[in-house]
């Protein structure tokens, strides 16, 4: 069959749909919210597509897909099959140098940040992340050392002073003890935002942009500003660590019609569980098929997420805070003490939501 006439027949659904080459080797993965229009896609405007697309396309020769009922599904079945078939056009999804960790080192008594694309444990080193994006964690440290002075050129501050205190973008821990000082308290303020307990740099940096916007420095205000962006896009993804770390029992409802929800069960960053459900169907045997799967699972013992988990734990995160669920943490005292009927007041409530929300 045509290729174009078999895009014609693919249903207006989310998806994902498998990419093949003349030999039927997947060659790559992609998912969609509508299968038809996003895969009609690759045949229409080449112009405005990327190399690596219209190299895909080129090799294209036939295409296979899935259905979900919702886009969600189709976002982590595409990272699942992405993980397990390693299609040649995702290599993005693949290459293991994208993830990064922020990782505070002691340098002869002096601490500095550092990236590194791996975490070494009980290394007596403070690591964040892990982060996506290498380019916005670099962007974001390099921006809170320029903003602060604090790109010191000479770290083992041997030998006097630094090339970038010349510069002007060193304030002189390599110099004296006083500008050390005043190093640790930048570095202390910088923790505090990473570990989600103090604000007041990102404070301090709003006030530097406003400063030099009235002095119609305009461009010292925009490099603010980027500064600004690139660490809240670092603190996203510290608060999507520190969400799913927690390791909580989360039930989530979605519309997927007039009269139909899909129900989920989420454990930390894993799917264990999704039903399609009605205004005919028995809350008790939901309730107690969420039971199941819950005490299947470890309690709330904190999790640590890695790289190769890290797609997922995104992908979750993303939708509980889009709009487009309703959702409710069940905390374990419930799923110890077996008190039945607050768990159907919770799935009474979320259901409720959901028809309002609708």
């Amino acid at each position: 069959m045509n290729l174009k006439v078999k895009v014609k027949t693919l249903p207006l659904t989310p998806g994902v749909y498998l990419m093949k080459d003349s030999f039927g080797n997947i060659i790559y993965v992609g998912k969609a919210k509508n299968l038809k229009r996003r895969v009609q896609s690759y045949f229409q405007h080449s112009k405005a597509h990327s190399e690596k697309i219209k190299k895909m396309v080129s090799n294209l020769k036939d295409f296979d897909y899935l259905l979900t009922d919702t886009e969600f599904e189709a976002f982590l079945l595409e990272c699942k099959l992405i993980r397990e078939l390693k299609p040649h056009f995702n290599k993005k999804m693949k290459n293991p140098q994208r993830y990064t960790y922020l990782v505070v080192k002691t340098d002869e008594g002096k601490r500095v940040l550092e990236i590194s694309h791996s975490l070494m444990e009980n290394d007596g080193n403070l690591y964040f992340g892990p982060f996506i994006n290498k380019y916005t964690v670099e962007k974001a440290i390099n921006g809170l050392k320029e903003a602060f002075k604090i790109s010191c050129s000479n770290p083992s501050m041997k030998n006097g002073p630094c090339l970038n205190y010349s510069l002007g973008l060193c304030i002189g821990m390599c110099v004296d003890g006083s500008a050390l000082e005043d190093y640790n308290r930048i570095l202390d303020k910088i923790f505090a935002l990473l570990q989600g307990k103090d604000t007041a740099i990102l404070e301090e940096i709003k006030q530097k942009m406003a400063a030099a916007s009235e002095q119609f420095q305009f461009e010292a205000a925009a490099k603010y500003r980027n500064i600004l962006d690139s660490i809240n896009a670092l603190l996203y993804k510290e608060q999507v660590i520190e969400f799913t770390a927690e390791n909580q029992n989360i039930v989530v409802v979605e519309s997927i019609g007039e009269s139909t929800i899909k129900l989920f069960l989420i454990k930390g960053n894993k799917l264990l569980y999704s039903k399609k459900i009605n205004n005919q169907t028995n809350l008790g045997t939901i309730r107690k098929e969420l039971l199941t799967y819950f005490k299947q699972s470890p309690l709330n013992s904190p999790i640590v997420v890695s790289k190769e988990e890290l797609d997922e734990t995104q992908i979750i995160y993303t939708y509980l805070k889009s709009g487009n669920c309703r959702y409710r943490i069940i905390p374990d005292e419930w799923l110890e003490s077996g008190i039945d009927s607050l768990m159907d007041h919770v799935l009474e409530e979320l259901l409720k939501e959901m028809c309002t929300f609708n």
